[in-house]
């Protein structure tokens, strides 16, 4: 008797011995994944490279003083078109691009609540009454067991917190609200874009308007130099070759007036469509682009285009939500800590319900730490950084084209009012070679040929006069669109502090 109660003791003793050991190599194991992991997340680089972007300190084709003339907030007004005016705020209320890209900013401010509410404790309410009947033939021990119905009411409030250590959730919510802030930023890209088409398509209409009424004079002159030849073939001093040539530049005129009709209305048609109206309930009274006036402007310091152009200011908001998410994803190889409670009253009389004997709580505190879950977090790190250097790259390409674009429009402008100038000077000239040509033609002084010549060449004149009158205008758009359109006053500096001795 004596060596059995000594045998069972000492299987006793090693099954704790044996159920202590696995006990500690559990610990051991949870302690070794907790050093590993926070060893290999010290390894997890979340700095951003470079941006390595070379700021020129000016612009190639833009000399003298950068900021005599930045563009004004309301840059549009610079034209001296009412019309255009009017036509550019009623597209910045009612464009449907706009209003798509305003929704996508409520979206976004959405998303960023959301990220951020884990930030704060959350808590629930909760009230229930629950009614149960046992069923007496499932019911053991002796006789026949009875069965009853039984109420239970319940008043409870849980809450629930997860202790943001390591910033996983702060970072979360602020790759959240950088994007909020990029969104704002596509709204202003968007709504640049669209006052930028609508001058545009304005500009457009004025040009047809413009190349209509040139179409229709040149028909008038071409006319009225047909009669001329005419006359002279009654008199026996033209040919019938003669006359045939003029008619067929007439014809060769008036077939040109239907693709301006043509561009004209449906270029009011496209205006009616950006700002958001059918285009039966618009009219544009339009004019002509000789009535117009060009602003002038000056294109500023290279470094300020990094903050007035949306586009830009968009690509580096952008990042900095992705440098956010990086840093969640590294903060997501360290443990999770959340604290639980809940309490109440729960009794299965009403009249008992918020009596002490009635009360309840649970308090409750977890920890998680990841230890193998196949490189799950790694691969999510890894995509985060991706996504970073993606953006990074976006972001350098955007400053460069913004230069780049600046570049251009500078170069635009300054070549389109020289080709304008010395257009005007060949129009002048062909203008004048035309009239002379025309009277000797009713002095009879003068072959037919140089006649048509000289009219054909004041008709390309004056066509290509248009175009170059419209282009020029482009160009001025091209570069208020390029610098981000409407640019904010500098800060005004605080005078300087007055010390009363």
């Amino acid at each position: 008797m004596h060596l059995k109660v000594s045998h069972m003791f000492v299987q006793w003793g090693t099954r704790c011995l044996v159920a202590k050991a696995a006990g500690f190599r559990r610990v051991f194991a949870v302690f070794v994944g907790l050093v590993v992991v926070t060893m290999l997340s010290g390894c997890l680089n979340i700095e951003r490279p470079e941006l390595a972007v070379e700021i020129p300190p000016a612009y190639r084709a833009a000399p003298g003083a950068p900021d005599d003339a930045p563009p004004q907030l309301d840059w549009w007004r610079g034209f001296g078109s009412s019309e255009l005016t009017a036509l550019i705020e009623e597209a910045q209320t009612l464009n449907f691009d706009i209003g798509a890209a305003v929704a996508r900013i409520v979206q976004a401010d959405g998303l960023s609540r959301v990220a951020g509410a884990p930030l704060l404790p959350s808590a629930d309410f909760d009230a229930s009454v629950t009614r149960s009947r046992s069923s007496s033939a499932t019911g053991g021990g002796g006789g026949g067991g009875g069965s009853g119905d039984i109420t239970t009411y319940r008043v409870a409030v849980s809450a629930s917190y997860e202790l943001d250590f390591w910033g996983k959730n702060r970072a979360l919510s602020r790759a959240a609200q950088e994007s909020a802030i990029a969104s704002r930023f596509d709204r202003d890209t968007v709504a640049m874009t669209t006052m930028v088409s609508v001058a545009t398509a304005y500009f457009l209409v004025l040009s047809s308007q413009d190349r209509l009424r040139i179409a229709r004079d040149n028909v008038a002159a071409s006319t009225r130099v047909l009669d001329l030849i005419k006359q002279r073939f009654d008199a026996g001093t033209a040919s019938a070759l003669d006359v045939a040539q003029q008619e067929s530049l007439v014809a060769s005129q008036r077939a040109s007036i239907p693709p301006f009709d043509q561009a004209l209305r449906q270029n009011i048609a496209t205006l009616a469509v950006l700002i958001g109206r059918a285009p039966a309930y618009i009219r544009v009274r339009g004019g002509s682009l000789e009535r117009l006036r060009l602003p002038r402007v000056t294109a500023g310091l290279p470094s300020e285009l990094l903050y007035q152009r949306p586009d830009i200011r968009f690509a580096e908001a952008q990042l900095s939500s992705a440098d956010a998410n990086v840093e969640a994803a590294r903060a997501a190889f360290f443990p999770s800590i959340s604290l639980t409670g809940q309490g109440g009253f729960q009794s299965a009389a009403l009249s008992a319900l918020f009596t002490p004997q009635a009360a309840f709580y649970q308090l409750a505190a977890n920890l998680t730490q990841p230890i193998f879950d196949g490189g799950r977090l790694y691969g999510q790190f890894e995509q985060a950084k991706g996504r970073q250097l993606e953006l990074l790259q976006l972001y350098r390409k955007a400053i460069v084209s913004g230069f780049g674009d600046v570049e251009r429009a500078l170069i635009a402008v300054q070549d389109s009012a020289q080709r304008e100038r010395l257009q005007r000077q060949v129009v002048a000239s062909t203008r004048r070679a035309f009239e002379i040509s025309e009277t000797r033609l009713r002095e009879g002084t003068i072959d037919l040929v140089t006649v048509l010549i000289t009219q054909q060449a004041l008709f390309q004149a004056q066509d290509t006069l248009a175009d170059a009158h419209l282009a020029r205008f482009q160009a001025v758009l091209s570069l208020f669109q390029a610098l981000g359109g409407a640019w904010l006053p500098p800060p005004v500096e605080p005078p300087p502090a007055v010390t009363v001795q």
